[in-house]
């Protein structure tokens, strides 16, 4: 029998016996599906991450008092113990750093704002030195940023993200009116760009200040953050390393001991989220297989069904000419090809429902051809691998007894 034969008979059962094929493929449906849709999620989110949530840029490092990640539950004593990173540091990597363009401290907290009668109980406020939003490329959409003069004199100037000032200030211009922070009045002289939301939440609340003017009203017992831009990419490690010498000195820590501070690069934070998405992948997939695994035996268990009901038909086959091979070969190919259609169907709902929830919500969501042929050759794969004790058990019929069965 020639495959194209045993392709059509297979198709033609499908149609014969709708409600039965359906219950046959839903398994495999609901495993490809699912791989489908866990894989465009993941892969918009992969794209996602590296281009708006960590894209720092391969040329900067930031440094912080403790670990951002992959913190070590041994050294949580150690890490607690360890002294704050302050302005001092920040000025003394931008003096001896030669091979670092920009180097800027921050700090964050949040507070009550309030101008006139409109109060927003909870806004994002960042206390920074100017070349923070520089170095992480952050653009002024009306008036200025801070500068070096409002950090030295504590200037309480403050420049207002964009859903702050929309909601502050609806339909006005912000820039040279005051507000309050934490009952302390400030000047805007600035409104920021506007970035947009992550899964949600606004990236557009925020307050930026002074961060002298910060430490004024929060108190200068907090850990700076230092952020720090290269001259060029490729010195990103020497840079880092001049960076790491520079504070190991200021903080006496011996030669022997690792350091008592964290430095990180956009690297850093990518390999971190990557790992967590392989990991969210692996276990999803695992679970994927179990649903491919039951619909496997479910299309064996219809294969052998088919064997029976078709025993004459493939009596008569051998009859004819028919050998073992071509009955085994036919049976194997409409397994395959049942199991094919379900691939098909699977990957069309998954990338379906990936898409349809993405247009609704905003989440990011990305299809891959790889992710395609996969589910395609896991289906087919699925149909070979459990068909062939049905075809088997076709193949080793007798031809006269096969001819004689009712």
């Amino acid at each position: 029998m020639k495959s194209g034969e045993a392709v059509r008979i297979a198709l033609e059962s499908l149609g014969v016996n709708r409600l039965r094929s359906a219950l046959t493929l839903l398994g495999i449906v609901i495993g490809v599906m699912t791989v489908i849709t866990v894989v465009a999620f993941i892969s918009g989110l992969n794209g996602f991450v590296a281009e708006e949530v960590f894209n720092l840029g391969a040329d900067v490092f930031i440094i912080n008092r403790t670990p951002e990640i992959n913190i070590n539950p041994d050294n949580l004593d150690e890490i607690r113990r360890r002294k704050n990173l302050l302005l001092e540091d920040v000025d003394a990597i931008r003096e001896v750093c030669t091979l670092c363009q920009a180097v800027g401290g921050h700090l964050g907290s949040t507070a009550q704002v309030k101008s006139g009668r409109v109060v927003l109980p909870a806004v994002q406020i960042r206390g920074r030195t100017p070349e923070v939003p520089e170095i992480l490329n952050e653009g002024i959409a009306e008036g200025r940023s801070i500068n070096p003069t409002d950090v030295e004199r504590r200037g309480r100037v403050a420049v207002l993200g964009a859903d702050v000032a929309d909601e502050l200030f609806p339909l006005l211009d912000a820039v040279g009116r005051r507000l309050t922070i934490n009952g302390r009045e400030f000047q805007i002289v600035g409104v920021g760009e506007r970035v947009g939301s992550v899964l949600g939440q606004s990236r557009d609340n925020w307050i930026m200040m002074p961060i002298t003017s910060f430490q004024r009203i929060w108190g200068a017992r907090r850990s700076v953050t230092i952020y720090a831009k290269v001259d060029g990419e490729a010195n990103i490690e020497a840079a880092s390393d001049q960076a790491r010498t520079i504070l190991r000195t200021r903080r006496h820590v011996p030669y022997a001991n690792e350091d008592d501070f964290s430095l990180s690069t956009n690297d850093t934070f990518l390999a971190l989220w990557g790992s967590i998405s392989r990991t969210f992948f692996a276990v999803t997939v695992a679970i994927a297989s179990i649903s491919l695994v039951v619909g496997g035996i479910v299309v064996m268990n219809i294969m052998l069904v088919s064997v029976t009901e078709r025993t004459r038909e493939i009596g008569v086959r051998m009859a004819i000419g028919a050998r073992r091979s071509d009955v085994l070969t036919q049976f194997l190919i409409e397994s395959a090809t049942l199991t094919l259609v379900g691939g098909v169907i699977g990957i069309l709902l998954g990338a379906g429902v990936a898409m349809g929830v993405s247009a609704l919500t905003g989440f990011p969501a990305a299809i891959r051809l790889w992710s395609v042929a996969l589910g395609l050759l896991v289906s087919t794969g699925a149909g070979l691998f459990f068909g062939i004790w049905p075809a088997r058990k076709a193949a080793s019929l007798d031809p006269i007894a096969a001819l004689r069965y009712e």
